[in-house]
């Protein structure tokens, strides 16, 4: 039954509470209703679906994931426009997915949630929103996701700057950059999307560099028209197109732990530095010194040519003080500019660290991942019965789609939830000595990889430089082992 909010009403009562309307929220409520459960809320902050492709409206912002493969396996799209979809478009197929499968009516807007208690007694979850309406479910699913709390940088002095100051993920497109001097501060994923853009409207870009990415080219291009239509016509074709380029996918994580295959693909990408960038002091700056994969592999065709426009520079001496009207950096340069735009990420490791979810016997996640957050199988934590993550921590990737992956996730989560709203039982809370023994067999596979003996400092890697982010396998792996879930590896206690 669908609980529609009505103005004054304080809490709430159903069997399961997401949270979240990306493709996380949006495929888990999906699921459920698949499986014939229909009593379940989705929260939402944002007065509109989408996550992280609905906040992200920075001008360029696409996705580094062919399309056929960014999208649920059981609602393909055969209209993409583009081998890689832009923002607007992945926004409008979340759209599209909320209303063919009618979860619009089980979303709660303008609800930011805050934390949950779980109540041993009951064996629900009390869930605390912003506006201290209360939710209770018997099983609570976050689907927040890491890409949605932007990380801004300590920059000395940046209080006192007049002019514009704001991050990719919160873009003013109120402020018209048409020549202005224009200061971005990181070289990320959004940051070499947005780039070329701004170059193209500023009078002068001072691009400020830590550390410079791995880029290969991006074969992106449109869609022929007689390919949507036999997508369109022939579904089978499309599957078969999908299969397809999964296995290319897939076939990248060689380049992590085979070293010969990396040292190749690092020369493909020096070559096409060469190729795109004459100046050789310039060339030498975005040439990264460290393996590729250890930090994320980005795919751009018009970024490394936006540097090489006369009204760019490019300065890696870093951002040491910002003044009423400029920016001074490590080797004393002092640059007037009317705008400071961060490219400088989200916050990923620590993106829990806000919310307050008490397990069993009082037991804190913040102080449970004090040391690092360790779950089982990404989605389940021992001492939190009923509570699932999905893209929960060490199910990232950097080879392939993580919407299989959140996929993998649903099927194990429906199949808990399942058996929990029929009252077979009544919680589920993973086994410590379960848990331990995945986390250390994690961590082995992990120090194998790219990640932890490349040489960088990445977003992968927690304070402690423990990478908290990326399954260390295929992920065809991971789908095995989480296509159905064993209860043997969990306490489970009856309704």
């Amino acid at each position: 039954m669908v609980q529609k909010q009505s103005p004054g009403q304080r809490r709430y009562e159903t069997s399961v509470v997401i949270v979240g309307t990306g493709f996380s929220g949006l495929g888990m409520a999906i699921k459920l209703k698949q499986a014939g459960i229909d009593d379940f809320i989705v929260l939402e902050k944002s007065s509109d679906l989408g996550g992280t492709w609905r906040d992200n409206t920075y001008p360029g912002c696409a996705c580094d994931v062919p399309s056929l493969m960014y999208s649920f396996s059981f609602e393909q799209n055969p209209n993409w426009s583009r081998l890689f979809a832009e923002q607007g478009e992945i926004n409008e197929y979340l759209s599209h997915c909320a209303d063919k499968y009618q979860v619009r009516d089980h979303v709660h807007h303008g609800v930011e949630f805050t934390g949950a208690e779980y109540d041993e007694q009951a064996k629900t979850w009390l869930v605390t929103t912003g506006d201290g309406t209360e939710y209770v479910g018997r099983a609570l699913v976050s689907g927040v996701g890491a890409l949605h709390i932007p990380s801004y940088p300590d920059l000395p002095g940046v209080q006192d700057f007049e002019g514009e100051i704001f991050h990719s993920a919160e873009w003013n497109h109120d402020y018209d950059l048409r020549g202005k001097r224009v200061a971005v501060v990181g070289t990320g994923a959004s940051a070499i999307q947005f780039v070329p853009r701004v170059a193209e409207q500023a009078q002068k870009l001072h691009l400020f560099q830590r550390t410079p990415p791995w880029i290969q080219p991006k074969p992106d291009r449109a869609i022929p028209e007689s390919v949507k239509k036999l997508f369109r016509t022939v579904p089978l074709a499309q599957r078969t197109a999908r299969v397809a380029m999964y296995w290319i996918l897939e076939a990248r994580f060689f380049a992590v732990f085979n070293k010969r295959l990396g040292k190749a693909a690092e020369w493909l990408s020096k070559r096409y530095i060469r190729k795109t960038i004459s100046d050789p002091k310039l060339r030498e700056a975005v040439t990264p010194d460290y393996s590729m994969g250890c930090k994320r592999i980005l795919l751009s065709s018009d970024y490394y040519p936006a540097l090489n426009r006369s009204n760019v520079d490019v300065d890696t001496s870093g951002v040491t003080e910002v003044r009423k009207s400029s920016v001074v950096t490590g080797d004393g340069q002092e640059y007037e500019v009317d705008a400071i735009i961060y490219g400088t990420g989200f916050h990923v490791t620590d993106a829990y660290d806000h919310l307050a979810i008490v397990g069993r016997e009082g037991r804190k996640l913040q102080d449970t991942w004090r040391d690092g957050a360790e779950t089982y199988l990404g989605i389940t934590v021992s001492g939190f019965p009923n509570l699932f993550f999905l893209l929960g921590p060490n199910t990232g990737l950097g080879h392939n789609s993580v919407v299989f992956m959140i996929e993998s996730q649903l099927n194990y989560v429906i199949d808990c939830i399942r058996r929990i709203h029929k009252g077979e039982i009544g919680q589920v809370d993973v086994r410590q000595p379960v848990q331990d023994a995945f986390n250390r067999e994690l961590q082995s596979e992990l120090g194998d990889g790219v990640w932890s003996v490349g040489g960088c400092r990445s977003w992968y890697l927690d304070e402690n430089g423990v990478n908290r982010t990326l399954w260390p396998g295929f992920t065809w792996k991971y789908w095995a082992r989480t296509r159905k879930a064993d209860l043997s590896d969990y306490e489970v206690t009856a309704r």
